[in-house]
């Protein structure tokens, strides 16, 4: 099935610019009268007529929309820290996103190696895995944050997690379920399986942090438990950070599969 991206969507219109409209006409030979297939990112897949072909631009006029085009149970949000060697953090999003994934914010940690992180391949990447797995939804990317920043911004200041107060069924469905994984052993905050942290939330949104190759400081996961976020591992593996995290999102593909 081929599948494009255009952010140019109207009620009735819909336009291929750029990359995307080389593809379609001078990769895939399409013409007027073609029926082709577009996802706007946002969750629609569009079937759309060909009035105007050309490498530059293709105008059609929208036949039928789907709404919720491959879409997942949940809500992910994977704060995850930038790897040292780029390629793998984008094979990490590329996967994250056909799997199923919401956000990704890259968050730059304590011991973290690389401090720089810029979006825009990262983008280009989950629009195309998007695509490929046939989804409509392309995943946000948040801009780089601290650890601290985004604990600050996705912590809950009132409310402080021992490893073992999961909201019960029923109560705080609604509240996102805050999780951190990290390797290193902490007799007062013991950690446990994502998959029983997942198992026993009623709600659908999780957000996850993943930290750098030198994992989370203690100071900044004592800060992420003192903010709601319950220690979690992920196994008696010690895994990678683009492995950690994309576990992380089967972690939760399989619990609402």
């Amino acid at each position: 099935m081929e599948i494009f991206y255009s952010t140019e969507i109207t009620q009735d219109s819909c336009i291929l610019s750029d990359d995307e409209a080389g593809h379609c006409v001078k990769v895939l030979r399409h013409r007027e009268d073609d029926v082709i297939s577009v996802i706007d990112g946002e969750g629609t897949l569009y079937q759309c007529r060909i009035v105007s072909a050309s490498p530059k631009k293709v105008e059609t006029v929208i036949v039928s929309a789907r709404h919720g085009w491959g879409a997942h149970p949940y809500r992910l949000h994977l704060a995850v820290s930038p790897t040292k060697n780029t390629d793998r953090y984008e094979w990490f999003a590329e996967k994250a996103c056909e799997i199923g994934v919401d956000t990704i914010t890259p968050v730059i940690g304590q011991h973290s190696e690389r401090k720089v992180f810029k979006t825009a391949r990262i983008e280009k990447i989950l629009i195309s895995a998007a695509k490929q797995s046939l989804k409509g939804a392309v995943p946000a990317v948040n801009g780089p944050a601290s650890v601290k920043e985004f604990i600050d911004e996705y912590g809950d200041i009132h409310t402080s997690h021992d490893g073992e107060s999961i909201p019960p069924a029923g109560r705080q469905a609604e509240a996102p379920l805050r999780l951190i994984a990290y390797c290193f052993e902490d007799d007062s905050h013991p950690r446990i399986s994502i998959k029983e942290a997942l198992d026993r939330y009623d709600g659908t949104e999780v957000i996850v942090l993943i930290g750098p190759e030198g994992d989370f400081s203690q100071e900044e996961a004592a800060l992420a438990i003192s903010c709601g976020f319950i220690p979690v591992h992920l196994g008696q593996s010690r895994l990678r950070t683009e492995t950690a995290a994309v576990t992380a999102a089967e972690a939760a593909y399989f619990r609402w599969m």
